[in-house]
């Protein structure tokens, strides 16, 4: 599979994962992909990830969290927003809130990748890559 927009694939591949209650989901492993997943574990959207397979095929295998005795997912929505037709940047002042700070947005900035907090808190911008809540 050609994809190039790999963040949207990962999204994709892990809201399918939490929409059948599965415990892992695999997502081809990025620079990209992994800094996501770190930010993922750091604000508890997933529990852990790590890698497998060898040389360019490897992958994260992402553990997926899920709250009470019904299993309900953790995280209720991805939302892509910067894709590859359309870029969605932002700077320090006008970073977005996310359900009024109960989400993230995950962004990348010139310091790496962080949530929306984390780079008002460095002050500085960058591209929106997607919302979590």
């Amino acid at each position: 599979m050609a994809a190039n927009d790999t963040i949207a694939d990962m999204l994709t591949r892990i809201r399918n994962a939490n929409m059948a209650r599965h415990q892992t989901t695999l997502v081809p492993a990025t620079k990209m992909t992994r800094n996501i997943a770190r930010v993922l574990q750091e604000e508890g959207f997933i529990s852990e990830f790590s890698e497998d397979g060898d040389g360019v095929k490897r992958n994260l295998v992402i553990s997926l969290k899920y709250k009470g005795r019904n299993r309900q997912p953790l995280i209720t929505a991805l939302k892509r927003v910067s894709k590859p037709g359309l870029r969605v940047y932002s700077n320090r002042k006008e970073l977005p809130r996310v359900l009024g700070g109960i989400g993230i947005a995950i962004i990348s900035t010139s310091s790496g990748i962080m949530t929306d907090r984390e780079a008002r808190r460095q002050n500085v911008g960058g591209e929106i890559l997607c919302y979590v809540w």
